[in-house]
């Protein structure tokens, strides 16, 4: 056996893992006949423009999100908890990344979703996908806490997440994270906030319509929630409502706003 302290690079990980220990999550999952956005990126890459299938759950989860407030929200607290409603949808997107040789999960922010248009979207992924996690501002934080002893970096961790008032610009208000390039049809991930988004592989696979077996490409799609901020129908609706949003993408009512909802939503506190 060969026991060395834990390296730098994965310190962020740690004190983020300990910080979602008091999250109650509950899992659900679903299928999503992505024949529609199979269509719509065909057409996007014809035209000369790449859309990768992050930024399409990106972008409809932006717009679910903002028709149901009440998951765009965080909690904080034991003795005395604080629920924040959130006056607009941000999404935390993870990305595999290699830190001084060493293979990391680092994730970024993407503000405003609920009105960002795809194309926006798509250009924000892939500036974090290309860059250079050493060098880019967007991980200044993490660089930083990597550089603390574990003690000290436990604690500014914890100081820096504490707010709720700041939690859209760190960690967002819903997450989504992806394994579909590899050969994973689905998994379940917490990623700090109420709602996260698991996503696997797209692949052709047989299924019923109008009574008919014919091939479709599909996508298992899983959904976490904070049990403590939301019940069990209330994300089950969200699921839904992002399937269907999906399975409908560049259709007339999926292209309808849904962020009229979000007007009457209070900033959120900032203690």
């Amino acid at each position: 056996m060969n026991a060395a302290p834990l390296a730098p690079e994965r310190r962020p990980t740690l004190y983020f893992l300990e910080h979602i220990r008091s999250f109650a999550p509950v899992f659900l999952d679903t299928e999503v006949d992505m024949t529609a956005v199979r269509r719509h990126r065909a057409a996007a890459r014809a035209a000369g423009e790449h859309l990768s299938l992050v930024s399409y759950i990106v972008h409809a989860a932006g717009r679910v999100l903002a028709a149901h407030p009440e998951a765009n929200a965080a909690v904080r607290g034991t003795f005395a908890p604080k629920v924040a409603r959130f006056s607009g949808v941000s999404g935390k997107v993870t990305f595999d990344k290699t830190v001084n040789g060493r293979r990391v999960v680092l994730s970024t922010v993407l503000p405003d979703v609920h009105v960002a248009d795809q194309a926006d979207i798509q250009r924000q992924i892939e500036v974090v996908r290309d860059g250079d996690p050493e060098t880019m501002p967007q991980f200044a934080k993490v660089r930083a806490l990597r550089r603390l002893p574990v003690p000290l970096g436990r604690l500014a961790f914890r100081a820096g997440i504490r707010g709720l008032g700041k939690r859209p610009q760190l960690v967002g208000t819903f997450a989504v994270t992806s394994l579909g390039h590899r050969a994973v049809d689905g998994f379940h991930s917490v990623g700090g906030t109420t709602i996260t988004l698991g996503v696997g592989r797209m692949s052709d696979r047989p299924v019923v319509r109008d009574g008919s077996i014919t091939v479709a490409p599909m996508m298992r799609l899983s959904l976490a929630f904070d049990h403590r901020v939301i019940d069990g129908a209330e994300a089950a609706d969200v699921l839904t409502d992002l399937k269907t949003r999906l399975e409908e993408f560049g259709s007339e009512a999926a292209a309808e706003p849904a962020a009229a909802h979000l007007d009457d939503v209070p900033a959120a506190p900032r203690s």
